[in-house]
């Protein structure tokens, strides 16, 4: 079964947020809110610093805690690649869902239901790429299974250290950042 992800190669994201514009025009994302960010982490001391530039986004867990708490059933796994959905007419804008993701990377839409990335699958079941990746610059960001031993994302992971956000949070997250 695919398990879809992201890899994001943090020494080529130049933070000039074209997937942060692109998914708010794929997705009709309203305006004052977000799918998809641009995170600066500085490290070091200086004069020894290193800066991350990081795009940041559901991370599609393989352990969703959102899921689990739903009281509805509006957020659940998709069938295809294992994506985390809100279905959004079942959703009641309750936030228990806001509250459990550690990765703060829901909100609730203006129509009244929490929303999020999607990984654009509506695009992705046609064989596309999410908007984010298929329009980044610096070519920073790769999608596709993880569980294909012969995939971009497989084969980046395996050539290059790399970290998930806060694994302490044991959400088994799917999109990792190449170092």
């Amino acid at each position: 079964m695919a398990r879809f992800g992201m890899v994001i190669d943090s020494a080529k994201c130049v933070g000039c947020m074209d997937c942060v514009v692109a998914c708010k025009t794929e997705n009709g994302v309203p305006e004052g809110f977000n799918r998809d960010w641009i995170e600066y982490e500085v490290q070091g001391k200086y004069p020894s610093l290193h800066m991350e530039i990081r795009s940041e986004r559901c991370n599609h867990c393989n352990n969703p805690p959102c899921v689990y708490c739903c009281p509805t059933g509006a957020s659940h796994v998709h069938d295809l690649g294992g994506v985390v959905l809100i279905t959004h007419n079942v959703c009641i804008g309750c936030k228990a869902c806001i509250a459990s993701c550690p990765y703060d990377a829901r909100f609730i839409h203006s129509d009244g239901y929490a929303d999020k990335c999607t990984f654009c699958i509506h695009r992705v079941e046609k064989g596309l790429d999410p908007a984010c990746v298929s329009v980044c610059p610096t070519r920073c960001m790769s999608f596709g299974d993880l569980e294909d031993p012969n995939s971009e994302v497989t084969r980046l992971l395996q050539s290059r250290n790399h970290h998930a956000l806060m694994p302490e949070a044991g959400t088994k997250p799917c999109i990792l950042y190449l170092v």
